[in-house]
């Protein structure tokens, strides 16, 4: 699959869907809808982010469920058993040294569970609300949200389909739109620029747990074994 380049220019323009990509929007939100059910069922407080909040959707969009605050693995596994969705991996995922490490838990090709072992830091809980998401009960009503894609467009919902303008050299007034702040908008700016000049710049930490291993136990391995792991955790 070809990667996705930024926008370097400023332009606007309005994107019309057919019906194909409303139902495929709709397909998509019900996968959603189901597993946001499932792991609400526990009290797990979700939100699903990226195209399927915005609606922008395509063939290759994946459903990105997330729990933003830290969590026992085993509620959010046992949530996933009770609603008899498969897990067909499980990872543990950091970004860089700075971030904090993650559990994905993968129920089907482009459809996972995640949620940070260990508290976020402002600029990488933004990073959500930068992307758009939107929690259950929105997702219910059909509602869609603003957000940046990875050419780094401001994607803004019309009843026809969206809107769509760069963001580069408006990150103020895109920060502002998104409710997020200036530093989370020029952090994904910089992110998605330097991956274009050099290329896909990989994740600092991926781990597949073992099928009798917990995330709390993987966890604690990593950080007996890497002093940046154990530097992030305090």
């Amino acid at each position: 699959m070809v990667a996705t380049k930024p926008k370097k220019h400023a332009e606007y323009k309005e994107v019309v869907y057919s019906s194909a990509r409303w139902a495929l929007l709709g397909e998509l939100r019900e996968k959603a809808t189901q597993i946001m059910t499932a792991l609400e069922g526990f009290r797990l407080r979700t939100l699903v982010h990226g195209s399927i909040a915005r609606g922008d959707v395509n063939k290759n969009s994946d459903v990105d469920v997330f729990i933003a605050e830290p969590q026992s693995s085993f509620l959010v596994e046992t949530a996933l058993e009770r609603a008899h969705m498969p897990v067909n991996a499980r990872l543990l995922i950091q970004a860089t040294p700075n971030y904090a490490m993650k559990a994905y838990i993968e129920v089907d090709v482009g459809v996972s569970v995640s949620f940070p072992l260990m508290r976020m830091r402002r600029v990488e809980r933004e990073f959500y609300r930068f992307g758009g998401e939107v929690n259950l009960n929105q997702l219910k009503a059909g509602t869609r949200v603003p957000g940046v894609d990875k050419r780094l467009m401001l994607i803004e919902p019309t009843t026809k389909g969206h809107a769509e303008s760069s963001i580069i050299n408006r990150e103020e007034v895109a920060a502002k739109r998104l409710g997020v702040s200036a530093e989370t908008v020029l952090d994904r700016v910089h992110a998605l620029l330097k991956r274009d000049k050099v290329g896909r710049t990989g994740v600092f930490i991926k781990k597949e747990l073992a099928p009798d291993e917990t995330f709390e136990m993987a966890l604690k391995k990593l950080a007996d074994e890497n002093p940046a792991v154990r530097r992030r955790m305090k």
